[in-house]
């Protein structure tokens, strides 16, 4: 069962996704006017309770030589999609798979390589996985944000430039 949250909860949220990094329970604490222990102590119950479930580098592929990204939209059975998630997964290369729950194409899977070969080679595991590809297309760019409807107390920044 989900927490309920309140908007302490949903202000540790937004800032850490911000930067979880470089953001400390004292700043946290400041921003959303609790203490530092109150703030460890609701991530701890986030932790717990399943709605915080990591802290992930985002990478640069291509500062790490793998300059390569590519999207596959592919279709599976509907009752063999979430197994046929976990096997993708086990394909080196696939660095995001996402299940859609409606349609055709119901798996989007993120790939990323040093060259053609390797994009070749993924195609491959993924067509031995008795999946079909509908299409594919180069990644340009990916940005993400934080979810801003966490809507915590006193963010008046709207632009998101820190003034």
């Amino acid at each position: 069962m989900s927490p309920e949250l309140d908007d302490v909860d949903r202000g540790v949220l937004y800032l850490l996704q911000r930067d979880a990094r470089n953001t400390t329970t004292q700043e946290i604490a400041d921003t959303v006017g609790v203490s530092a222990s109150t703030v460890r102590n609701r991530i701890d119950r986030l932790e717990e309770a399943g709605v915080i479930r990591g802290y992930y580098p985002e990478i640069d592929y291509e500062r790490a030589n793998l300059p390569l990204r590519a999207l596959f939209i592919i279709s599976a059975s509907p009752t063999e999609r979430s197994d046929s998630v976990t096997e993708l997964l086990g394909i080196k290369g696939i660095v995001d798979v996402t299940e859609v729950l409606t349609g055709r194409e119901n798996i989007y899977v993120e790939v990323v390589g040093t060259s053609t070969t390797d994009l070749s080679r993924i195609t491959d595991a993924i067509h031995e996985t008795g999946l079909q590809i509908d299409r594919s297309d180069i990644v340009k760019q990916r940005r993400i944000q934080p979810f801003d409807h966490f809507h915590y107390l006193g963010d008046t920044d709207e632009d998101g430039d820190g003034e």
